[in-house]
């Protein structure tokens, strides 16, 4: 097979949660423990971090790595879900994973992976993993998929946990309370591995605590304890929650035995970009009209966005818009302005809602749109629309932004 007949393969035959939704959701780590063992556990081969939460994981990741990368340090990056390419899921010091090697790892596993029923999510794993005991990373920077205690990723012990923030997202398989919530997450604590936690709540601040008593892991909550603040080329204003998190992050790395200096901390934050090739986190796209776009899909993440959005000098506000079909609107429409001129479009995904079902759902809360047949042709009737003064945001999914990145 050649790359695109592996990645046909892999999305196709076997499921995958980000597309199809809860059909591909596992409750155990059986199959990913097997795929870890078959492969001779190359989890074990290198350091790892493991980052969850329910917002700014990705960037945290991110972050990290440009900082780690700016220190010196091979840093592999494990992030999903992916906005244009399979391999942006799976770099070293910001670069993919070759498509060789993806072509490679599914011919010598295929048998395996189909015996097994391994998704899509446990088979790039074990990729993952495979690829970076194979480069010999120093570190490798993981990001959980969903969750903690049930993700595919939580095999690993780790020299460091962090989990950025609880938030309400996933709710039909993590639990639709803040601290079923925080319990979920707090599954990647483990024994003696420290942990950082990036914002405490009194919700789930005891959830936390109770699990490092009882893991006897040292436990740091970044917004308590980081004061100075640092500059990053990733401008979204929510940015700074991520980042707190993160200088918090570099301080245990140092104490246990990472050289990471403060001209290196800021180098990494203001490069991240460049060194990680992220996109999607409150890029511009182009400007008369500014044309802006951020992955934020959740409640917790767009109230964020569009708190920033509000910044913005504008005319008129255009808002092309797409959401998947698990999500609930009822939590996000209230955050959105409703003197906006919304385009409402579809993510070229299964789980993707249909977009006259979106415009029903907002016209019962007062907000009128178009319906469009494509993300694409969404922002393509929005820029004809807008004058140079105007703003267009695209979001309201990962697969939105995906479309027109």
């Amino acid at each position: 097979m050649n790359y695109s007949e592996t990645l046909s393969w892999m999305f196709k035959q076997l499921p995958m949660y980000q597309r199809q939704g809860s059909t591909a959701f596992r409750k155990d780590l059986t199959n990913t423990i097997a795929f870890a063992n078959h492969l001779g556990n190359p989890e074990k081969e290198f350091k790892t971090i493991h980052v969850g939460g329910t917002n700014g994981k990705g960037s945290t990741s991110h972050m990290l790595s440009s900082i780690l990368q700016s220190s010196g340090y091979k840093v592999g990056l494990y992030t999903s879900p992916h906005l244009k390419d399979f391999r942006e899921r799976i770099r070293i010091n910001g670069k993919k994973v070759p498509k060789a090697y993806v072509i490679q790892f599914i011919e010598s596993y295929k048998s395996f992976i189909s015996q097994q029923s391994l998704s899509f999510f446990e088979m790039t794993v074990g990729m993952a993993f495979r690829f970076f005991a194979d480069q010999k990373v120093d570190v490798a920077i993981i990001e959980v998929g969903m969750g903690g205690r049930l993700d595919s990723t939580n095999i690993i012990t780790p020299i460091l946990s962090v989990i950025t923030n609880i938030g309400y997202d996933h709710t039909q398989f993590l639990g639709n309370t803040m601290p079923l919530i925080a319990q979920e997450k707090a599954g990647i604590i483990k024994p003696n591995i420290p942990v950082v936690i990036g914002e405490m709540h009194e919700e789930t601040e005891l959830i936390f605590l109770d699990k490092a008593l009882k893991c006897q892991s040292p436990i740091y909550f970044a917004d308590q304890l980081v004061k100075a603040k640092y500059d990053s080329d990733l401008k979204g204003n929510y940015q700074q929650l991520n980042i707190k998190t993160v200088i918090q992050t570099t301080v245990v790395l140092k104490s246990l035995g990472f050289r990471i200096s403060n001209d290196q901390i800021k180098n990494g934050l203001e490069n991240v970009m460049h060194n990680t090739k992220l996109k999607g986190r409150w890029q511009i796209l182009q400007y008369n009209p500014k044309v802006i776009c951020d992955t934020a899909h959740n409640a917790e993440g767009l109230k964020f966005v569009m708190q920033q959005l509000k910044e913005e000098s504008y005319k008129v506000l255009h808002i092309v818009f797409g959401v998947v079909n698990d999500k609930n609107i009822d939590t996000i429409i209230p955050l959105l302005p409703k003197h906006a001129t919304y385009y409402f479009c579809k993510p070229d995904v299964p789980r993707g809602l249909e977009a006259n079902l979106l415009k029903d759902f907002f016209k019962k809360n007062g907000i009128n749109g178009t319906v469009h047949k494509s993300v694409k042709q969404a922002l393509s009737r929005a820029k004809k629309n807008a004058t140079k003064e105007d703003v267009i945001y695209v979001g309201g999914s990962t697969f939105v932004v995906a479309e027109i990145i």
